[in-house]
């Protein structure tokens, strides 16, 4: 009896998978997808900020070089190495014993014109030599003169002076080495780093975007309205003070493809010196542009997408739409284009669809969507 009663169940629940079957198919056939529900928002405009970087690097506002005009043993380095200097100090003196040999001797050799000329003066005077004897033993004495001055000046310049306020750099000549005016390195480099530049380039598509988006008729008006800038230091601290945009190169390099800039940034705590690197960080406002939550995008082979919710009379669906993105500003990204003020997006959820599904929309504000990675807009 028990196994009559199994055959029947097994009978029965098969003709059940059957009908199921069937309908299923009739759906698949004849009926209509089944709507998926989604969350969606409309696309409002907002007043953003956006902040593109360039790798920077620094130098002192002036960077110049302490080297020897004549050549010479060093006997000694009075300074140091980041020693802060003023304009006209001593640093390096040479050995002046050879010059001061040659000094003696031009001074005898000023002495010896002297009196040729004290002994033809009178003779002249009486006709017994020519004027022109005189006029040649004046010149005599004259090139003495010269020559003197000139290895007096060479005593001087055996002592290397600072030629600017600033701060000693690196020193690797030292006391017994031999130096010339043509070792291809100076003595060392002393840099004013009261005031920094900053120099940067920009690629010819970010130049021209620049040269757009900034005010004024002319470059020079675009250079003098554009904002301040920041500093991102080495170790991804930002600099305590802003800096200015003060010269962009005229031409594009051309095997670059870039334009290079120069801005200027205050340095009073000396924390940026010559060598430093790091990221500059430029502002762009823009006014009434479309903003997406992050969330509400996703990426394909390095482009951006969102779901746009399509209507018809008969039909709901997400279409794919592929959107430019200006910059970002917390959790939310800056549109500049592929979708307008008032277009309907899929909100959440839209890496799990396909381009022409049916959807159920359930429209949310904005604020109730964006709300939780809302940035305020500076």
């Amino acid at each position: 009896m028990k196994k009559y009663v199994y055959s029947f169940i097994v009978i029965v629940v098969s003709l059940s998978l059957i009908s199921c079957g069937n309908k299923q198919e009739q759906m698949q056939q004849g009926g209509q997808p089944e709507e998926t529900p989604v969350v969606t928002v409309k696309i409002p405009t907002d007043s953003a900020m956006t902040y593109s970087r360039y790798s920077t690097s620094i130098e002192g506002i002036v960077n110049s070089e302490a080297r020897p005009k004549i050549s010479g043993y060093i006997t000694e380095v009075l300074v140091d190495e980041g020693q802060k200097v003023k304009k006209g100090q001593i640093l390096f003196r040479l050995e002046t014993e050879s010059l001061s040999e040659e000094a003696s001797a031009a001074q005898a050799n000023i002495e010896a014109a002297e009196v040729q000329v004290n002994q033809l003066k009178p003779l002249v005077e009486k006709e017994i030599v020519s004027e022109n004897q005189l006029a040649t033993a004046k010149a005599q004495l004259s090139q003495a003169k010269a020559a003197y001055q000139s290895v007096m000046a060479n005593i001087g310049y055996a002592t290397v002076k600072s030629p600017v306020d600033g701060y000693v750099g690196e020193i690797r000549t030292r006391a017994g080495n031999l130096v010339s005016p043509s070792d291809p390195k100076p003595l060392t480099v002393v840099t004013d780093i009261s005031k920094v530049y900053a120099y940067f380039s920009m690629n010819e598509k970010d130049y021209l975007n620049f040269l757009k988006t900034a005010k004024g008729e002319t470059k020079e008006e675009k250079i003098e309205n554009m904002p301040e800038i920041s500093l991102l230091m080495a170790n991804g601290e930002e600099y305590p003070y802003k800096g200015k945009i003060q010269t962009v190169n005229s031409q594009i390099g051309k095997q670059s493809g870039s334009v290079s800039f120069r801005a200027i940034f205050d340095n009073p705590g000396q924390i940026l010196t010559n060598g430093s690197t790091g990221e500059v960080r430029l502002p762009t406002y823009h006014n009434d542009v479309p903003v997406i939550p992050k969330k509400s995008t996703f990426e394909r082979q390095g482009r951006t997408y969102v779901m746009k919710v399509s209507k018809t009379d008969s039909s709901t669906v997400a279409l794919l739409s592929e959107i430019s993105v200006l910059g970002s500003q917390g959790n939310i990204y800056i549109i500049d284009s592929g979708i307008e003020k008032g277009e309907e997006i899929v909100a959440e959820g839209v890496d799990r669809l396909r381009t022409g599904q049916p959807i159920q929309p359930n429209e949310q504000p904005w604020d109730s969507v964006a709300k939780p990675v809302r940035v305020q807009f500076k």
